[in-house]
């Protein structure tokens, strides 16, 4: 049986919890973003013991974290070095890839085109069509959806299509066919959209309410990532989160469903108490989707801190060949003008129970340093970007 340095990976990834703008912040039009800072000062600190003991303020300071004197992490930054600022791209970086083209994003909505092979193809008229929430666009839209039946569609700061529709208007089955539709369409290079999301609501004026029936059609990644390695090799892939619908389920071996940040970080647990050799892989979505988005830096700080919460639960469950990561996956600096992604660092926490001095690990020149490391760590063939970190451990 083959022995492995860490037999577990359980790699956690805060969903746009930027650490300071990139080097090429400017080019993004990101110049002064800080998420985790600027959320700090607007919470007058924050309270985070758990990631402040990890060794959270080593990386940048950040008010309210102190700068404990003997981390129980290693620490680094980590700089993304494809095209992008959005989830697909910094994930699968991430896992061992470099995306050189970016996906396209619609921020003056869906070209006219598109709009008319769709709403062909559906046998429905769309209405919307605009960078939007997904809450605030079913204030505006969904009672003209209820009474035409017409499907609400719009986009973020992210490559996606996002189609939101009223339960007991159109069956969920109607709405996933009408999904796969948009999918098949939208892989035309012209368009190259990263990902269509059915976005099913239930209730009525004053009362709309998003159901758990959400469902992603992503695009395959473009070449083998470390998960495809590892699954061939017998080697356990756990994606807890939206981890599956970000890789379109290639180099996955289970996929477990959330509803939330506390849902996922309780989902975490239960994984950490089972049995197995392998990577976890959790997304924490609502710090993106819920917070960031919506500029809401209040509710992205109390989020954070109700994470810390959960984490030291996490640290207790942790046996002593597991390794826990933490990182990010671009960010989203919800005091910046607009309502995009920022083109940030994502910092780098990696942590065992018998390490025994922490060390910094650096600027990394790549979010993909972490799948050569995972790779490295299960003796399956490197990605061939990245840089493995794991002797530095």
């Amino acid at each position: 049986m083959t022995t492995f340095r860490f037999e577990r990976v359980f790699l956690i990834v805060m969903d746009s919890v930027g650490i300071g703008e990139a080097p090429d912040a400017a080019e993004f039009g990101d110049e002064g973003s800080h998420t985790l800072k600027h959320i700090a000062e607007k919470m007058d600190g924050l309270t985070m013991p758990n990631m402040e003991k990890l060794g959270l303020s080593h990386i940048r300071e950040i008010p309210g974290v102190k700068k404990v004197s003997e981390p129980l992490a290693h620490f680094g930054i980590m700089q993304e070095a494809s095209s992008g600022k959005d989830t697909m791209t910094g994930h699968w970086e991430l896992m061992g890839l470099h995306i050189k083209e970016p996906f396209r994003v619609f921020p003056n909505g869906f070209p006219p085109e598109l709009v008319q092979e769709l709403e062909e193809q559906w046998g429905r008229k769309m209405i919307g069509n605009k960078v939007a929430s997904g809450t605030e666009i079913l204030d505006e839209l969904a009672a003209e959806h209820v009474r035409t039946g017409d499907l609400i569609v719009y986009t973020s700061a992210d490559s996606v299509l996002q189609i939101a529709a009223h339960e007991d208007i159109v069956p969920i089955e109607e709405l996933y066919d009408i999904c796969e539709k948009a999918r098949k369409l939208t892989l035309d290079p012209k368009y190259m959209v990263g990902r269509i999301i059915a976005r099913p609501f239930i209730g009525e004026e004053g009362n709309w309410k998003r159901t758990p029936n959400r469902h992603d059609y992503a695009l395959k990644p473009f070449e083998r990532t470390v998960m495809n390695e590892l699954v061939d090799n017998g080697i356990d892939s756990i994606a807890i989160g939206k981890i599956s619908d970000i890789y379109d389920g290639e180099g996955i071996t289970e996929a477990i469903r959330t509803v939330s940040n506390d849902d996922g970080m309780e989902k975490l647990v239960e994984t950490i108490r089972k049995s197995f050799t392998g990577l976890s892989f959790l997304n924490l979505v609502d710090f993106d989707a819920v917070f960031g988005h919506r500029r809401d830096p209040i509710g992205y700080g109390q989020a954070l801190e109700q994470f810390d919460k959960q984490l030291k639960q996490v640290l207790e469950e942790l046996g002593e060949k597991d390794l826990l990561i933490i990182t990010a996956d671009h960010g989203n600096d919800p005091t910046h003008p607009g309502t995009d992604h920022t083109r940030e660092y994502v910092p780098l926490i990696v942590y065992n129970k018998l390490q025994s001095d922490a060390k910094d690990l650096g600027v990394r020149q790549t979010f993909a340093d972490v799948g050569a490391t995972i790779a490295d760590n299960f003796k399956v063939a490197l990605p061939k970007f990245g840089k493995s970190f794991l002797q530095d451990l």
